[in-house]
Order: C-alpha cells, then structure tokens, then sequence
C-alpha cells in the first residue's frame, strides 16, 4: 500500500472512530480501548488531537458554518471537518490541499450529496484563520 493510501486510511479509520464515540456517547479513549487491533499511529494522532483541540476546533466551525450550528450538521460532517480543522491547526507539514480534498472525499463518500460543498467551505474559511 502507498503511504498516500495509508494517511487516507488514517483519515477514514479516526472519521468513523469519532462516529463511533458520538453516537455512542462514550469517550475517544473507550473507543480506542475496546479496538480488537490496535490503531495505527497516525490514526491515534488524529483521534486524540481532535478530542484535545474540540472545543477551539468545535467554536471555529460554529463561526464559519454560516447557516448551521454543530448540532444541526450530519454527524459525518461534523467529523469529517473536526478532523480536517485539527490537521490545518496541528499538522502544517501537511499541505492545505491534501487536508481538503481528503476531507471533501470523506465527506462525499460518507454523507449527503452536498456534504463535500459543505465540508469545503467550512474548511476554506478555516484555511484564512489558521494557515494565512
């Protein structure tokens, strides 16, 4: 497997992580605890970052999701952009072009058929306030 393959596999293994973890209402930590196998590093980094950063990441959505408010956003969604807000704010060795076109693909894969549009303007406004 390529190592672009395997950062996207991270991306969609801590996306459907932070699913799970919400709609169960239970904790990241439980959630990574009760894997049969253990996740992969960079999948880890991601899942706790997000859990680290989500009330800075959460409030930034909430300014720039005009229209929406986090509860009212699809679950996938409101992950989806969680993850990506945490790799513009945490992971500049990333390129901001990566971190949305895997986003948008998420988005696109997992959710409704306007859910890339979405998650891309979200991520577009967060771009200006964090990496500009």
């Amino acid at each position: 497997m390529a190592c672009a393959d395997e950062r996207s596999d991270a991306r969609e293994r801590a996306l459907l992580l932070l699913y799970e973890a919400e709609a169960k209402g239970i904790s990241v930590d439980v959630v990574l605890a009760e894997q049969v196998i253990p996740t992969d590093e960079l999948t880890t980094l991601l899942v706790r970052g997000v859990q680290a950063n989500q009330e800075r990441i959460d409030a930034a959505i909430a300014d720039h999701a005009h229209g929406w408010t986090l509860q009212r956003m699809p679950s996938i969604d409101r992950n989806v952009l969680r993850i990506a807000a945490f790799e513009l704010l945490g992971r500049v060795d990333v390129p901001v072009a990566v971190i949305l076109d895997e986003a948008v693909e998420l988005a696109k894969r997992f959710s409704t058929d306007d859910s890339g549009r979405f998650v891309n303007g979200v991520l577009s406004a967060l771009v200006s306030l964090w990496r500009e």
